[in-house]
């Protein structure tokens, strides 16, 4: 019997150790919550903090990920906001501080200029969430508004928030134990989301929908005094062979035309990232950036923005 009670002791200590394990090193236990949305799909929820792999996130009282803010511009502070997907977000692999927001307020917060860089992004938003956000939350007084894309959003489908709280990609409640979330997330096999392969299969002209609500987030900028550009980055597939497809290739050029028929400032790192000799150095996926390639993009970022408040405040 003692042997017994020793094997379950020993039994005991070794989860406890394996759950302090699994939330102390990989962050599990603590997952980002998401709340859902009748209009914007889906939203990270608000006022929440936690670690994944080291990394910090942060989200805020308006479902950023960026500090608490008010919802008015402080005076003498320049305020841009950026808008976008899980490349924008920095999701569980980018720290607070590596995020393309972040280092965008690194590089302008120069000689004491007080700056604010506002981060209203969620994993596979397209243009179609973003503008649902901005006309529930507003532009928060921002002077300049960059939209940030990739070539996949222009076929993102209308927002649904089904996902929420079955996709263990978008819990809506923290797990019991470390131990349960590491079963659900690497042992167990992903569930099934009722309806979801529908939304998938939405017909129409996506691209036309898309570019439909880029015009009404400049349309929304234009009304609040905000400077607005739009840019895109490639998948990484996109920097070679094969290179883009042909319903891409399509899909660009419809881009271009957009925005120069709206006169709308964009900019396509797809150029730019060719430009470098190993493009792929930026990439930790086929479609997110690493911090090299936040970095990349953050400084292009930040000089269109410093000159379009510039602009603004001329």
């Amino acid at each position: 019997m003692m042997a017994l009670w020793l094997g379950l002791a020993i039994a005991l200590i070794a989860l406890l150790l394996l759950e302090l394990g699994l939330r102390q090193i990989l962050g599990l236990g603590c997952p980002l919550l998401y709340q859902a949305d009748a209009e914007i799909g889906y939203l990270l929820a608000p006022n929440q903090q936690t670690r994944r792999l080291g990394k910090r996130i942060a989200i805020n009282e308006y479902s950023m990920r960026s500090p608490s803010i008010t919802a008015s511009r402080p005076a003498a502070t320049q305020r841009l906001l950026l808008v976008g997907d899980s490349v924008a977000n920095g999701s569980w692999w980018t720290d607070q501080q590596a995020t393309i927001s972040a280092q965008i307020q690194t590089q302008l917060a120069v000689n004491g200029q007080a700056v604010e860089v506002l981060n209203a992004s969620a994993n596979s938003w397209c243009p179609r969430n973003e503008v649902a956000y901005l006309r529930r939350f507003g532009t928060f007084d921002a002077q300049a508004i960059a939209l940030l894309i990739n070539t996949d959003d222009l076929f993102g489908t209308a927002p649904t928030s089904i996902q929420v709280g079955v996709d263990r990609n978008y819990p809506d409640r923290r797990p019991p134990l470390a131990l349960v979330e590491a079963y659900q997330r690497y042992v167990a096999k992903a569930p099934d989301v009722p309806g979801f392969a529908a939304v998938l299969a939405e017909r129409g002209d996506r691209v036309g929908f898309n570019l439909q609500a880029i015009a009404e987030i400049q349309q929304i900028a234009q009304q609040a005094g905000a400077k607005v550009l739009l840019a895109m980055t490639p998948l990484l597939r996109e920097l070679g062979d094969p290179g883009p497809r042909d319903y891409e290739v399509k899909a660009r050029q419809r881009l271009q035309a957009f925005t120069e028929a709206q006169s709308l400032p964009y900019l396509d790192f797809l150029p730019l990232f060719l430009q470098d000799t190993e493009p792929a150095r930026f990439f930790r996926d086929r479609i997110h950036l690493n911090d090299a390639g936040n970095e990349r993009v953050a400084t292009a970022l930040a000089q269109w923005l410093q000159r379009a408040i510039a602009t603004h405040d001329g």
